[in-house]
């Protein structure tokens, strides 16, 4: 039976039944799609393309006075490239929930489904399994270039904030995406994306940032996150109950905006 099939068989179902069997209908078909096109890897292609270079060519960053990382240069680029692929991971869902609405596949799938908020989870639940395999190949790529985590059980703490930027991405392109509903969405989706992570101490600490950029890095809520991964990874966890704060506080407040979406999508028809 087709995804949109059992969706319609199970309206009859309660509130919770219908929600997961809706939200599992499309993860299922979300998953199958990603595993079938090898376009799926693309949000881990851009974060080996920049580990690389940056991971490589600036490895002597490491011998600046003031850079007291303890897990060497290509680590501390490793959590920013992480959480770059999360974040596309969650971008790269709201691409394909724009092209399900251009192909009238996500309309469709709004009038069979019993409750059409678990559409917005099972993209939610896709996402993050692409996120897991993206993110263990930038993770696979980064031990071959070297990486030797120091962590142990912190690094934990790590996965944790990743799954959390990977959600709270995926919500913002959700939203997005179904008020939209078109692939002229993609830019909207992206860029703000890029900024907030580029806008970050990407390249050294965040002591050795000086002019607008220091000042920028210091309000924007990635950089907490990704210095409290850094010393997850480096067994050195400093900051991270305040970056777990910062990043469900983006989870929390994106979810409304998803719902939003959801609802602007559901008013169209």
């Amino acid at each position: 039976m087709s995804a949109i099939g059992n969706l319609a068989s199970g309206s009859t179902r309660g509130s919770f039944g219908g929600l997961f069997s809706v939200a599992g209908a499309v993860a299922w078909r979300q998953v199958y799609k990603f595993f079938t096109n090898p376009a799926f890897l693309a949000p881990a292609l851009f974060p080996i393309f920049f580990f690389i270079a940056f991971a490589g060519g600036l490895s002597s960053v490491e011998q600046v006075p003031g850079f007291d990382f303890t897990g060497g240069y290509v680590a501390f680029q490793f959590v920013w490239s992480l959480l770059q692929a999360v974040a596309l991971g969650g971008a790269f869902t709201g691409f394909s929930i724009a092209g399900d609405f251009e192909s009238g596949f996500a309309r469709r799938l709004m009038l069979a489904a019993s409750n059409r908020r678990g559409i917005l989870l099972g993209y939610v639940l896709a996402s993050i399994v692409r996120t897991a395999v993206t993110g263990g190949l930038v993770t696979v790529v980064a031990l071959i270039g070297g990486m030797r985590p120091a962590g142990g059980v912190d690094l934990f703490g790590l996965v944790g904030l990743a799954l959390l930027v990977n959600v709270a991405a995926t919500l913002f392109g959700a939203g997005v995406a179904m008020l939209l509903r078109t692939g002229e969405a993609g830019p909207l989706i992206r860029t703000p994306i890029f900024l907030i992570l580029f806008i970050a101490p990407v390249f050294v600490p965040q002591n050795l940032l000086v002019g607008w950029i220091s000042v920028a890095s210091s309000l924007n809520p990635m950089t907490f996150i990704l210095e409290a991964g850094r010393g997850f990874l480096s067994g050195d966890p400093t900051g991270g109950a305040f970056a777990f704060g910062v990043a469900v506080a983006a989870v929390l407040l994106l979810i409304p905006w998803a719902l939003f979406g959801l609802r602007g999508a559901e008013r169209a028809g």
